[in-house]
């Protein structure tokens, strides 16, 4: 079955960095995008970044320059680079995959990240 199991959240202060993880399974990975989306308290659910399945990306504009995703089709793992981090990038973050067609929408189960002096 689909699996994808993120790691790397924490505690981090206004400006740091944090490199996030989500490893795969379950699926031909290297055929797939893979997302990264984040939810504060009492928010919804936001698009981060996307790393297509070959390698292409795109970001919400609240992080690009400063998040970067990446992947490693030999690993199954895709990867979120987050530098310069700011208190507003606290949130739950989630690692996501359409799969198949029309589609299956499958999350991990999140890592926290927390900015805060």
């Amino acid at each position: 079955q689909v699996q994808l199991v993120e790691s790397g959240g924490g505690l981090v202060q206004p400006g740091g960095s944090l490199r996030l993880s989500c490893v795969a399974s379950g699926f031909m990975f290297s055929t797939y995008s893979m997302n990264w989306y984040r939810q504060a308290p009492g928010k919804q659910r936001e698009f981060v970044a996307r790393v297509t399945n070959v390698g292409g990306t795109n970001y919400a504009d609240s992080v690009r320059g400063r998040f970067t995703a990446s992947r490693d089709n030999a690993k199954n793992t895709v990867y979120l680079q987050m530098n310069s981090l700011k208190p507003e990038d606290t949130a739950g973050y989630y690692c996501n995959s359409r799969i198949g067609w029309p589609g299956v929408d499958y999350w991990g189960q999140g890592t926290q990240v927390t900015v805060s002096s």
